[in-house]
């Protein structure tokens, strides 16, 4: 596994409505340029949090020194610690000021196989980069990415894009509210989807609509 990777995209990609930018990031690779080499993979799973409104979202809880990337200029990483013991990885979207963000929820590994093998001894390829905490294990991300330049940093994501399977949806993961939105995208079939949920409510995109999503009621 492995290759070259096309050009990275611009900051117009991530200037749009988030579910447009989450949709599209499927099938796109997302590089780390480390100290110790390249590593990455394809995007096969991602989530949409959108805007203040959206009960989910860590925006809900207005602008703070944890959440600020999220409020900031579109195409840059907002790189977050959870339950003690896992980093997430979103990319920003939309336009300053308006809270938004795609979180990468699992990668199929297609750069620097061996460098992740070394990182995560015990995980079978398929899921090395499978769920949000392996994706930045694996890239050796942390809180010292938030924030990153994903236009001109080490952390990019690649103009190709390849899809091996449907897009399909259902509602987010391991979130208490906002569960109406079917607004987690995958690439259905996939190996290294994370396993849960990947079937059953799943079903294919549609028309996510140009126009930007602004729940009625209250992304991470």
């Amino acid at each position: 596994m492995g290759g070259r990777v096309s050009a990275r995209l611009g900051r117009r990609f991530y200037a749009r409505a988030t579910l447009e930018v989450a949709e599209a990031l499927l099938g796109r690779t997302l590089v780390h340029e480390g100290s110790d080499g390249q590593v990455g993979g394809r995007i096969v799973e991602v989530e949409a949090y959108v805007g203040p409104d959206d009960p989910a979202s860590h925006a809900v809880a207005g602008r703070t020194r944890r959440n600020a990337a999220m409020w900031g200029e579109p195409g840059h990483a907002y790189v977050y610690f959870t339950y003690g013991m896992h980093y997430c990885l979103n990319v920003v979207a939309e336009g300053e000021d308006f809270p938004a963000a795609v979180l990468i929820r699992a990668l199929e590994p297609t750069v620097g196989l061996d460098l992740l093998r070394r990182r995560r001894p015990h995980l079978p390829d398929r899921l090395l980069l499978s769920g949000p905490g392996r994706v930045c294990a694996g890239l050796g991300l942390s809180r010292a990415h938030d924030g990153i330049d994903l236009v001109t940093g080490p952390l990019w994501v690649g103009r190709s894009r390849r899809l091996t399977g449907p897009v399909s949806r259902s509602t987010r993961v391991g979130i208490r509210r906002g569960l109406e939105w079917p607004w987690r995208l995958f690439e259905a079939g996939n190996p290294s989807v994370s396993a849960l949920r990947q079937a059953g409510e799943a079903k294919p995109t549609r028309a996510l609509g140009k126009a930007r999503a602004r729940p009625a009621a209250i992304p991470g």
